[in-house]
């Protein structure tokens, strides 16, 4: 039986691109009804414009003709910046984020992942930030010390956490919650065209207060703005909190809260950003609003808006999960890298292997040097001086 060319792979694929149906629709020299009747009807391309097709979007052309990705039951997805980016580019990101959920399942079925270990927040009326982030800090046994590896801690506690290149200047993260065997999983996207760690530090606890705080079963789309904004401000307290604890920092911070150069020390103890050590320590009053509003100026006075101090020296910490998962496997003989793309295809999910490396921030050719190996011993082998 032959088989049926997938409209909707198409479009995935398409946005995967973050292109849109004009911009396709010039790539193969076609009209946009054309393209739409790809996408919709199922209508299959001649065969020189599936040879375009694939060669474009870079995937393989089996990826048209498999039925759609099963689902991963991913409801809303947090962007920090929804209100300022358009919907093409949102969705780009959330068919990135579902392809890669599927690699997380392919991966599942071979290894144990943490279990999520997240306490459930309880509060009736106004939320105290500094005692959720406290309460939270207890649970996970960190006391009140800096967080040196945040990634590695959310990983350690059950969240996946990936880091690839999103291509947007506005988007720095985002999270969603996805259903894997019946249990909740959380996936945060960190972006990493930006070389910052105490950007990154930031957003992944950013990212936190929203999978502590926050509802999953909305659509955001249709939050009034006020809410979403909100919400927004509500996890960057969080994310304050949580990477400056209250009683330690108010400790640090309280010896010189109004010289700039003594915040530089305290980024490379606590790895947060002076712009937001200065925010934290006006909350907590340490500073007065016209102090603060000083020290921005100065801020700027000094060219730190933009790059501050120390980002170009502080080490950005990457997760490690995702692709030290696919180098286990490897050298357990689980699989090679052949197998495993394999077994991708046979989970409905056929990419290029460049793909799946840059979802899994995998060193470039992880994914092709061990069948290439295997195929060149197969051909020549090395004499025996014995015989």
């Amino acid at each position: 039986m032959a088989k049926k060319f997938n409209g909707q792979r198409l479009r995935q694929a398409r946005l995967y691109n973050g292109l849109s149906i004009n911009d396709l629709a010039e790539i193969l020299g076609v009209t946009k009804q054309a393209i739409s009747q790809y996408e919709t009807q199922n209508v299959t391309p001649e065969f020189e414009k599936m040879r375009i097709i694939t060669e474009k979007l870079n995937f393989p052309s089996s990826y048209f003709f498999q039925e759609d990705i099963y689902e991963v039951n991913a409801k809303t997805t947090y962007f920090r910046a929804l209100l300022s980016t358009n919907k093409n580019t949102r969705l780009q990101q959330q068919i990135k984020l579902k392809h890669l959920a599927i690699i997380y399942q392919v991966l599942n079925k071979y290894l144990e992942f943490p279990a999520l270990n997240i306490p459930k927040i309880e509060y009736k009326n106004e939320l105290d930030f500094d005692q959720i982030a406290l309460d939270l800090r207890a649970y996970w046994e960190l006391g009140e010390k800096p967080i040196d590896n945040i990634s590695h801690l959310l990983e350690k506690n059950g969240i996946i956490v990936a880091s690839y290149p999103v291509n947007q200047d506005n988007i720095d993260a985002y999270s969603q919650k996805i259903k894997v065997e019946d249990q909740d999983r959380y996936i945060i996207v960190l972006s990493n065209d930006k070389n910052s760690a105490v950007r990154s530090n930031f957003d992944a606890a950013h990212e936190l207060g929203h999978i502590l705080l926050h509802n999953w079963n909305i659509d955001l789309e249709e939050l009034p703005r006020e809410d979403f904004k909100q919400q927004e401000r509500e996890a960057n307290y969080f994310a304050a909190a949580f990477l400056l604890p209250k009683n330690a920092f108010l400790h640090d911070v309280s010896l010189y809260p109004r010289d700039l150069k003594y915040y530089i020390e305290l980024k490379k103890k606590w790895k947060v950003s002076i712009s937001a050590m200065l925010i934290r320590a006006n909350r907590l009053g340490v500073i007065t609003d016209n102090q603060y509003q000083y020290l921005m100026k100065q801020m700027t006075i000094n060219n730190w808006r933009k790059q501050e101090p120390l980002d170009n020296v502080l080490i950005k910490q990457e997760p490690i999960l995702l692709n030290k998962s696919i180098e286990m496997l490897m050298q357990h003989n689980i699989f090679n890298a052949k197998e495993f793309m394999e077994e991708l295809t046979e989970n409905k999910l056929s990419m290029k292997p460049e793909q799946v490396e840059i979802l899994l921030n995998l060193d470039k050719g992880t994914l092709f040097i061990e069948e290439e190996k295997e195929s060149i011993a197969s051909i020549i082998k090395i004499k025996d001086k014995n015989k």
